[in-house]
């Protein structure tokens, strides 16, 4: 049995990434955007059968917020961070679960009986750009049930922040809300991120439910404009004022004001708060000549992010923005969401 004190409590759909470079054939064979993150549908079931017989294939434990709750414990003290999520009864569990022991994160995995399979990612890389086709198989068998059990209960109980993919939206917006009124009602940290365009997009109803209860929205600047478009905003592009918009509705714990941070890959990190200031960052430089792969920098972003805020409550914005960078300036020098060796700790 785990301890039920670990300070960040992530959740999500734990997947086993399966990564290859794409041409752009494959892409358009499979009808499929060079950057961008789907659902698979019946039509994309046969991509995983193809890509699993390429040379160059690569498999790595992956999930949005699995990526982001491996980075964060690496920038931590041991057993800082839990992980929860659904998986099936299968090798490709024990191979997510050696990945994530080898990252020093502690996994929580809910085994869905039956026969139904971990789920996986079909990670398309072409160029710097990434597709994801996301088939969720057991991970989106999480209910509502599982997450209000007394195990999950206490790592729940036993947390100071919480952080959850957007795309967990599309399994249990009600476990969603069962841990953001925890946090609301305990005054603790709850943090979101839209995870892809199609969220707000196609979700937009159920992202309105959990919103009040964000005191931290991360995103970039595709699903700030697909949220801004399925708002009505006067001008989708302006990532600035869906920020402040963002910013300023109504929350559930209003002793917390809410910040909402876009990242826009090469370009300026966009920091606003609900007092209708923002800021901007500056990424850390790199030669596109270093860049292996965009995969998981937005993740690896939001977990650096995280560990100051796990460090003190009251965290420096600008130190926070820092090593969200400084993760994902690490992670986009190797293939697929992982991390090196050795980080700064620092």
């Amino acid at each position: 049995m785990a301890s039920n004190t670990y300070p960040l409590f992530c959740m999500g759909n734990p997947l086993l990434d399966i990564q290859v470079k794409a041409s752009q054939d494959l892409l358009n064979k499979y009808n499929l955007k060079s950057n961008d993150a789907i659902l698979a549908e019946e039509t994309h079931f046969s991509l995983y059968d193809e890509i699993i017989k390429f040379d160059d294939v690569v498999y790595v434990a992956g999930g949005a917020s699995q990526n982001t709750a491996r980075g964060a414990q690496r920038l931590l003290p041991a057993k800082s961070v839990v992980y929860v999520g659904a998986t099936g009864d299968d090798e490709f569990r024990n191979q997510l679960v050696r990945a994530a022991q080898a990252d020093g994160l502690t996994t929580e995995y809910v085994t869905i009986p039956g026969g139904i399979p971990t789920g996986t990612c079909a990670a398309l890389i072409s160029g710097h750009d990434r597709s994801l086709v996301t088939k969720l198989s057991a991970a989106e068998k999480l209910t509502v049930e599982h997450i209000k059990g007394d195990h999950i209960q206490n790592l729940v109980r036993g947390a100071k922040v919480y952080y959850v993919e957007g795309y967990f939206l599309t399994v249990t917006p009600e476990g969603i809300l069962e841990v953001a009124k925890h946090a609301a009602q305990q005054n603790k940290i709850f943090a979101m991120n839209f995870s892809a365009p199609f969220i707000p997009q196609f979700f937009t109803k159920v992202l309105d439910e959990v919103l009040p209860y964000m005191d931290i929205v991360f995103g970039n600047e595709g699903e700030a404009e697909a949220y801004a478009s399925a708002h009505n905003l006067s001008d989708p592009k302006d990532v600035k004022a869906t920020a402040l918009y963002i910013a300023k509705l109504p929350k559930s714990n209003a002793q917390r004001p809410r910040l909402v941070v876009f990242t826009q890959g090469v370009n300026n990190t966009i920091v606003a708060k609900a007092d209708g200031t923002i800021q901007e960052y500056p990424i850390i430089p790199i030669p596109e000549s270093e860049i292996v792969d965009c995969n998981g920098a937005g993740d690896a972003f939001c977990g650096g992010f995280l560990s100051k805020v796990v460090q003190n409550k009251d965290f420096d914005i600008a130190t926070a923005v820092g090593k969200g960078h400084y993760l994902a300036h690490q992670v986009i020098q190797q293939v697929g969401p992982a991390y090196p060796a050795t980080l700064n700790q620092d």
